[in-house]
């Protein structure tokens, strides 16, 4: 698992980064997504943050990736929606 928080203060970047990363996982709060991630997704990720977003990005801006080992994503203590999002539903 992936955790990508930013803080960008250009609303177009930002809308179109929130956008990019709702590809690839699911928004947590507004600037924090989940990403269950792979190696090839990671790449992807950090491609475009270097090669598109970071020529549009001030001394303002920030990005913090958090990748999140298996082992820890299994201590992860998560609560209320968060939580009822992580079980398994199985539908016959």
């Amino acid at each position: 698992m992936l955790i990508v928080t930013y803080d960008i203060h250009d609303d177009k970047t930002r809308t179109k980064f929130g956008k990019l990363l709702k590809k690839y996982g699911r928004r947590l709060q507004y600037s924090v997504f989940e990403i269950k991630n792979s190696e090839r997704i990671l790449n992807i990720l950090k491609r475009e943050i270097e090669e598109v977003y970071s020529k549009k990005f001030t001394w303002a801006d920030s990005i913090l990736l958090f990748p999140i080992s298996k082992a820890n994503n299994d201590k992860v203590i998560r609560y209320w929606q968060p939580a009822l999002e992580e079980e398994e539903i199985l539908f016959l």
